[in-house]
């Protein structure tokens, strides 16, 4: 079983953030510009909480309000689960299945490293299946 701290290895660290003070507009401007589906909302090196596309639809588009007029922290989930780099793959996927998130903060040492992403997770396993079945057509045809 893989470890989720091999694919941010793999992937790379890059922790796209806003700050709580930043409004919807410029959060999910950067989630656009970065081509990712969430943002963590730090403080400096603090993780304060995570906003999603998920959280823009629901949060803001069907209550009608405005992008431009609401901050990060008015809409951002504040009980974020993060995980450590030594959770395996299979049991961050079924974390973010039973939960129903689809981005998970990855912490070392106290600190946030990463992000991985459902998908993230998915192509992991997918990949690793897809060596166990070459594995066995090796094992049977020779």
């Amino acid at each position: 079983m893989k470890a989720i701290g091999t694919i941010l290895t793999n992937k790379g660290g890059q922790i796209w953030s806003v700050a709580p003070g930043d409004t919807m507009l410029q959060a999910i401007t950067t989630m656009a510009e970065r081509g990712v589906g969430a943002l963590l909302v730090m403080e400096g090196p603090k993780l304060l909480g995570i906003i999603s596309e998920r959280d823009y639809a629901r949060r803001i588009i069907l209550q009608g309000r405005r992008s431009a007029d609401t901050r990060v922290e008015e809409i951002m989930t504040r009980d974020v689960i993060a995980v450590s780099v030594d959770m395996t793959v299979e049991q961050g996927l079924a974390l973010m299945t039973e939960r129903h998130f689809r981005h998970l903060p990855v912490i070392d040492e106290g600190r946030v490293i990463g992000v991985v992403s459902i998908g993230d997770l998915v192509k992991e396993i997918i990949k690793d299946q897809q060596f166990v079945i070459e594995e066995l057509r090796r094992y049977v045809s020779g």
